[in-house]
């Protein structure tokens, strides 16, 4: 099936109406409307911002290769600062997604991938323009995700079988 093209004219009402479904929680929609816009406009940021906001806003009920979909949008930022913040959050959105997901031994997954996702922060924190201190709340944020969703583990005399003698 050949996809009918939008027009150049149409693109602003686009960008507003997938930002307008990524609010509806209807993801798959907004990505769909940012494909759809930068087979006319490859470089449009905004597009490529909002699709890959909208493969992230996908991953709790996506197991497949979103990640990497997301991952191949990056090199298409225009700039360092983008590429490392934005590789931040799509670490920080997987942690999340497994853990709402949940799951034996998702905790220490989930861990992995918010310390993936603060070292992309602290690099885009040495990129960020003045006065621009996103990364640094993301990072937070993740710190105290991380205190929170720490597994606690019981020493030795708290231990109890799961079966009796």
């Amino acid at each position: 099936m050949e996809l009918k093209p939008i027009t150049s004219a149409g693109v602003p009402a686009a960008l507003q109406k997938a930002e307008r479904y990524r609010l509806l929680n209807d993801s798959s929609a907004a990505e769909s409307i940012c494909l759809d816009i930068l087979q006319i406009e490859p470089d449009n940021q905004q597009a490529l911002v909002m699709l890959l906001l909208s493969i992230t806003d996908q991953f709790v009920d996506d197991a497949s290769d979103s990640v990497k979909r997301a991952r191949d949008v990056l090199p298409r930022l225009n700039n360092d600062y983008k590429r490392a913040y934005y590789s931040g959050i799509i670490a920080e959105r997987k942690a999340k997604a497994l853990l709402r997901r949940g799951g034996m031994g998702v905790s220490d997954v989930a861990r992995d991938w918010f310390h993936d996702a603060m070292r992309w922060y602290e690099k885009a924190e040495t990129l960020r323009p003045s006065g621009n201190d996103e990364a640094i709340l993301r990072w937070n944020t993740c710190a105290r995700l991380l205190e929170r969703h720490e597994p606690t583990r019981a020493t030795p005399d708290e231990y109890e079988p799961a079966l009796g003698e």
